[in-house]
């Protein structure tokens, strides 16, 4: 069941195109419809296996073959669950004629990009979501009222931590013209935003970072990491602590978490029993720990489906979409503060 605080009541379903219904793709799609703030008049994807599948959600779309032909039907908005590298030209697009866009992550492989697709939103005053979907969890939700209300006192060190014992299944992942990174920019930037967003998005001042790949630093400019180490501080002199990882030898499938430390208390999120899907939330006091949240918590589709009930209640451009950018300058900043060795 859709937790009530992510969305607001609409009128009339808002007519959606869905462009890539890959597992991503489907999984938002189902969650956005079961919603019923919106309806799918047509689908797009280069598998005609995938297309004809995620019809079985909406066996009243049709199928159609390319963005182009999304973008030639009547829309209120498209979701774009494509290739990283297509993110950011076909949101573009999107924009420009007029259709409101919810994207996956990263919205472009560089900040560069990301700014083009936020200002075609601000010209056409449509509709921007990136599928930053951790937001949306409970624990995350009560962790960010905490530290909102002032209870952990001042936020001076964060812990992040992402690792997936598994790596990408495709191929275009490995190749950084086509991804933009490697786990960073794949994984890091869920558990960056999570930081930032609970902070209030405050200022970065330096960034310091290690990339490996294969167990080894990299050297090449080209090169796709696997593990990546990065510390960012902030202009209150606190400091977030990152690392995330493809592949790592974790003993589980996933290790997931976002700890605050405050002068005042501190608070913890983390996966439980390795699951990439069940979060527990608590709240820490000197030695003691006081649980906000435990799963089951439904929270994966919470992104899509609050963007269509802001679409479908008249949404038009949102300035807070301006701080994607200043998400994927942080990125941007983590890969150019590498310094490569002399090793060939």
């Amino acid at each position: 069941m859709t937790d009530k605080r992510f969305i607001q009541t609409s009128v009339k379903p808002v007519r959606l195109g869905f462009l890539g219904v890959g597992w991503i793709g489907r999984n938002r799609m189902e969650a956005i419809l079961r919603s019923n703030r919106a309806e799918a008049v047509a689908i797009a994807d280069p598998s005609e296996e995938r297309a004809c599948e995620a019809l079985g959600l909406a066996p009243d779309a049709k199928i159609v073959a390319d963005l182009d032909a999304l973008l030639s039907l009547d829309l209120d908005g498209i979701v774009i669950a494509t290739p990283s590298a297509l993110h950011a030209e076909q949101s573009v697009r999107a924009l420009q004629t007029g259709v409101a866009v919810f994207c996956q992550k990263p919205l472009g492989r560089s900040a560069m990009e990301a700014a083009a697709v936020v200002a075609a939103a601000r010209s056409a005053n449509r509709f921007l979501g990136v599928d930053l979907s951790y937001r949306y969890t409970e624990g995350m939700q009560r962790i960010r009222d905490l530290i909102r209300h002032g209870e952990l006192g001042k936020v001076f060190a964060t812990d992040l931590v992402f690792h997936n014992a598994y790596g990408p299944d495709k191929s275009w992942f490995y190749d950084k013209s086509l991804s933009g990174g490697g786990c960073m920019i794949d994984l890091g930037v869920h558990v960056i935003d999570m930081a930032l967003w609970c902070l209030d998005f405050p200022q970065v001042t330096e960034i310091d970072s290690t990339l490996m790949k294969a167990g080894e630093p990299i050297d090449k400019l080209e090169d796709v990491e696997d593990f990546a180490v990065a510390t960012l501080t902030l202009a209150n002199g606190a400091v977030i602590r990152l690392t995330c990882s493809w592949r790592l030898q974790a003993g589980c499938d996933a290790v997931i978490s976002a700890d605050f430390f405050g002068t005042a208390g501190g608070a913890s999120f983390k996966n439980v029993n390795g699951s990439f899907y069940d979060f527990a939330a608590q709240r820490l006091r000197g030695t003691a720990a006081e649980s906000l949240v435990q799963p089951p918590d439904d929270w994966g589709g919470r992104a899509a489906v609050d963007w269509a009930a802001r679409l479908a209640s008249g949404q038009t451009y949102d300035p807070a979409c301006e701080r994607l950018v200043d998400l994927a300058k942080i990125i941007d900043r983590i890969y150019g503060s590498v310094k490569f060795s002399a090793r060939r």
